[in-house]
Parts: C-alpha cells; structure tokens; sequence
C-alpha cells in the first residue's frame, strides 16, 4: 500500500513530490487515535467507570457511615445523650438514600 502511494505521489521516478508527507501525516494520525483513545479511557476512569473512581457514585453511603461513626464516639465519649444521639442518628437515616433499614 505504501509503494503504491509513493508511486502515486512520484509519477516521474525519485525526486521531488509530495510522497514524504504521508511519512509525516500516517504516524500524526495513529498518535492522534492513541491519544483520543487514552484521553477517553482517563475520562471514564476519572467518572468512575473503572478504578479508583468506580466508588463515586457511593460517596453517600461512606459519608454517612462516617458520619454515624463520629456521632456514636460522641456519644461514647459523653458529648450528647441518648435523647439527643437518636434524633440525630435518625436525621442522618433520614437523609441518607443508601442507609439499610433498621432491624
């Protein structure tokens, strides 16, 4: 394929053409196709396609575990009581989608 497109762009034998720009314009393009190709890949792995960021959609559910976390060791601690620990403790339920009911 590459000998026909130099014949192509040298119909009078070696010389002078426009052959040496497909030598420039190929190897531009597979960089440009590798470089769309690893942009996308980041972009889904950023979004939580894959990876690290696969999680994200979840960040509800690990927000409120910590924060359920940090108002029963201030519970424990003596910071509130129990009155105050469970109104609490059911705002957050409340306003979180991903908490499991109670048993």
């Amino acid at each position: 394929m590459f000998t026909a497109l130099a014949i192509a762009a040298h119909p009078g034998g070696p010389g002078f053409g426009f052959g040496w720009i497909f030598f420039i314009l190929i190897p531009l393009f597979w960089i440009a196709v590798f470089v769309l190709i690893g942009s996308l890949a980041r972009r889904r792995w950023s979004r939580g396609g894959w990876g690290p960021g696969h999680w994200a959609g979840h960040q509800g559910m690990w927000a409120a575990r910590g924060a359920e976390s940090t108002l029963a060791e201030r519970f424990a601690q003596g910071d509130i009581d129990e009155k105050e620990y469970r109104a609490r403790l059911e705002v957050l339920r409340a306003n979180n989608q991903f908490t499991p009911p109670a048993k």
